[in-house]
């Protein structure tokens, strides 16, 4: 029986994908106890099941779920991102009232904003947060914490798998690694428009960015 074709066959490419794979994924909230975990709204399920473990673990006894909708996530989760991770995590054995719901979050940005004005709104005093997102938006997902709210000492989770199985947990390759690509790129765009704090890139990740552009991995590249 043949098996399907990948771009990861090629060598390079794999080790382009894979050293970006490595770059993002920070994963410093896996054992760290903190005042919340915060699971950001995006395509992928897997944040809400991995915030899920993480409650059961006892490393955070509040869960935010925080997004709306992007044009790319209407059609699995038309009640919002948010309102559907929610869900998933009482069907994993969360209780309803340890998780709270921002609902209207459309970018990385307002996931922290909205989450820190509903938290301080719900009276919730938050000195450390876990962030929870898909495995490659970790060093962002931070980045941007940093930069919005830096007075709460934040670290990071995703899905603890590798890339090949978390590439087929989504069923789409193409679409990992342009976001891999893209998630690059923002790392500095985003600090220079002061969306989020200074990252350094290292320059095997810019090699690797550049070769995936140069291989057609452009769907995620912000214009300009």
């Amino acid at each position: 029986m043949s098996r399907t074709s990948s771009a990861l066959d090629d060598p390079e490419i794999a080790h382009a994908v894979e050293t970006l794979w490595n770059y993002h994924r920070l994963d410093t909230g896996t054992d760290t106890r903190s005042d919340v975990g915060i699971g950001l709204g995006s395509h992928d399920l897997s944040v809400a099941s991995t915030t899920a473990e993480l409650y059961h673990r006892g490393l955070f006894p509040l869960i935010v779920f925080t997004g709306a909708n992007a044009p790319t996530t209407l059609d699995r989760f038309p009640r919002g991102e948010a309102v559907h991770y929610r869900e998933h995590a009482i069907e994993l054995g969360v209780p309803a009232d340890a998780i709270l719901v921002e609902d209207q979050a459309t970018n990385t940005g307002e996931n922290i904003t909205r989450t820190h004005e509903l938290l301080a709104a719900a009276g919730h005093q938050v000195h450390t947060a876990t962030l929870i997102s898909r495995p490659y938006q970790q060093r962002r997902a931070r980045a941007t914490c940093r930069q919005l709210w830096p007075e709460v000492e934040v670290v990071t989770a995703g899905a603890s798998m590798g890339l090949r199985d978390y590439i087929a947990s989504i069923g789409d390759e193409h679409r990992v690694i342009s976001m891999l690509v893209g998630d690059t790129q923002r790392i500095e765009v985003y600090a220079e428009r002061g969306f989020s704090a200074p990252e350094q890139i290292p320059a095997e990740a810019r090699d690797a960015m550049s070769l995936l552009i140069a291989r057609g991995y452009t769907d995620r590249l912000l214009a300009g």
